[in-house]
């Protein structure tokens, strides 16, 4: 009954944000359609202001009526990164509750894995929580025996290429280091509390980085120069939030304010001759010694 509710929670939230804005009759006529409404022609008002409240609560927004139109519409509110946090939320739901009904086509629906997330991802969330130091074994992709016995101060989660990573206090280098949870062989939480680093901003210390490695570098004015197809796909996804566009006849010019890192270094290399670096030169550099190095293993 419980995860019933749940959906329909999910149910209303994105019936409403597909609209944008709609009406009391609109709503009714898409619940009537809805697999919850057990064939009454409308919403209940009562029921409507229950799932209201609970989505609201749940998902840290707020559905807001017009008092001009009496439409209904979605004011998320919030600070950028807490808008992110309830928009992944909100979509994870979304996604898993149209695939769950989605049985009799799974043999022709292909998602990515994130093998990361189903063991040790509730433990960090839950040091983080607490303030709670973790203690664990790492195996490196760069070392041939683990590292065992880490004591960390776990700061912040992020997630990139399915993959998830965490950010914190290594206690006995007493540095900030991040650590991928697929690498993760164990992971005990423990006893011992710590106090935040009050001058640690997650937001701020991956803000000019694309990825996870977010400590390497000045930040620079990166300039792209992009074919027309490939910048469509650059506006409704772009590569970081500092993006800017400049549009020209033949390519638009991409604009970025970020840290020159070798995850961004790969991702360019991805788009191939799609995307030219124009500015600054030691990036230019840097993708033509790759490119240089992956044509001397064919020469032979």
């Amino acid at each position: 009954m419980a995860r019933d509710l749940f959906n329909r929670y999910i149910w209303l939230v994105d019936t409403i944000r597909r609209y944008g804005h709609i009406t009391r009759a609109e709503l009714n006529e898409c619940w009537r359609r809805s697999k919850y409404s057990e064939g009454a022609s409308e919403l209940p008002r009562r029921t409507f202001c229950n799932y209201r409240a609970a989505a609201e609560e749940l998902f840290g927004i707020e559905i807001k009526c017009n008092p001009a139109t009496f439409e209904y519409y979605i004011d998320e509110g919030g600070d950028e990164q807490s808008d992110s946090m309830n928009n992944w939320l909100l979509n994870s739901a979304v996604t898993n509750e149209v695939l769950a009904g989605s049985r009799d086509v799974a043999s022709k629906i292909f998602v990515e894995n994130v093998p990361s997330a189903r063991e040790f991802l509730g433990s960090v969330i839950d040091a983080m929580r607490r303030s709670t130091r973790v203690k664990f074994d790492y195996k490196s992709y760069t070392r041939s025996l683990p590292a065992t016995g880490i004591v960390f101060e776990p700061y912040a989660l992020k997630i990139f290429r399915q993959r998830w990573y965490m950010v914190g206090r290594h206690l006995a280098e007493n540095r900030l280091k991040t650590y991928a949870l697929d690498r993760i062989t164990r992971l005990n939480i423990t006893t011992e509390a710590f106090t935040p680093d009050p001058s640690f901003d997650a937001a701020e210390y991956f803000s000019h980085s694309f990825g996870i490695v977010a400590d390497e570098g000045e930040v620079k004015t990166i300039d792209l120069r992009v074919d027309p197809v490939q910048a469509k796909y650059f506006r409704t996804l772009p590569l970081h939030h500092s993006q800017e566009e400049f549009v020209h006849d033949k390519y638009s010019v991409f604009r970025y304010h970020m840290r020159v890192t070798r995850d961004f270094v790969s991702e360019l290399l991805s788009y191939g001759p799609r995307v030219e670096v124009l500015a600054p030169p030691e990036l230019r550099l840097m993708l033509v010694g790759q490119l240089q190095e992956t044509l001397a293993q064919y020469d032979n």
